[in-house]
């Protein structure tokens, strides 16, 4: 069963991730030093945006209209964090 946490533990990091490097291309898409019209770039975006639109999308029904500032990706990051700290609470039930 410890395992099982430490896969667990893998998945909650890899999600992570994923999100701070979703974040930070955004912000440099946004302060125009990452070019959408660059092929890998744009693959690249594209890829992590289908990866994390289901999950913001979700996230974004919850929440109020705030104009052009996104919290979803915060909110998911925080819930991540609580997952987490949830699951190394209860890592002795693992083993």
């Amino acid at each position: 069963m410890g395992s099982l946490h430490q896969i667990l533990t893998m998945i909650l990091d890899i999600a992570w991730f994923i999100m701070i490097a979703h974040i930070i291309m955004s912000w440099l898409i946004s302060f125009q030093v990452l070019n959408l019209r660059q092929p890998i770039v744009a693959q690249l975006w594209y890829g992590i945006n289908r990866l994390l639109d289901p999950l913001y999308s979700r996230i974004r029904r919850f929440l109020p209209d705030m104009g052009g500032l996104d919290l979803a990706p915060l909110v998911a990051l925080v819930g991540l964090a609580a997952l987490r700290i949830i699951l190394a609470r209860n890592a002795v039930y693992f083993y």
